[in-house]
């Protein structure tokens, strides 16, 4: 966790922080309740029960309250996942196809890897396709995951700032061999990226043209 290594992962890992702090609060504030009545209502203490009538001002608490954290984790999920459907203009695609049990990934001249080679600083469209069950491609550190389905495109994005590679894995189970549907994502600085994708094209009889450098068109 908290590695930064996508636009998303410190929202993300920020959310999931603030998500679990008001769970673990409202559970201090449940067992401090529960053991106040429990002692203040025990039988020594009151050994005939005695009927309480409603609190209004109580009972607005308890509703209104709840509500409001929830919206509020509500918008922080919402703002999250419009940044992951924002593509970002000039990104560059990549044809991403699923089957039982790999990867491939196809670039705009046509290369197509198992392993995805991306450049740093740079957002990269993905199209995920299935060509036969129910996929997904889930990036751990980048704290994005996508479905791939049979008869329809899914898109997603994500930049990295770091040349170093990351795990993909299917999160969706998809049969017998669905544990080792693993690759990589191997980020690269620009020269290196752009050395791997002239000799790949060369070697695949395709024509190259270098990938530029759009980090400044991340938003």
């Amino acid at each position: 966790m908290f590695t930064g290594a996508s636009p998303f992962s410190n929202y993300v890992d920020a959310t999931f922080l603030t998500i679990v702090g008001l769970s673990a609060l409202v559970l201090l504030g449940l067992v401090v309740a529960m053991v106040y009545f429990v002692i203040r209502y025990s039988h020594k203490r009151n050994p005939k029960a005695t009927n309480i009538e409603g609190n209004i001002p109580l009972e607005i608490a308890w509703t209104v309250i709840p509500i409001v954290l929830f919206m509020g984790m509500f918008y922080m999920g919402w703002e999250g996942y419009k940044t992951t459907i924002d593509v970002p203009e000039g990104a560059v695609p990549i044809h991403v196809v699923a089957r039982m049990w790999q990867w491939s990934f196809e670039y705009p001249n046509g290369v197509k890897t198992d392993t995805l080679y991306v450049p740093v600083n740079t957002p990269m469209k993905l199209t995920l396709q299935s060509l036969d069950v129910n996929h997904s491609l889930y990036i751990p550190a980048f704290r994005i995951k996508k479905d791939a389905i049979p008869n329809k495109e899914n898109i997603m994005w994500f930049s990295t700032p770091e040349p170093r590679s990351f795990d993909i894995a299917c999160a969706e189970y998809c049969g017998l061999r669905h544990a080792y549907m693993y690759t990589k994502v191997v980020a690269m600085t620009h020269e290196a990226f752009n050395a791997w994708y002239k000799e790949a094209s060369r070697k695949a009889g395709r024509p190259y043209e270098p990938i530029p450098s759009l980090a400044g068109a991340q938003k």
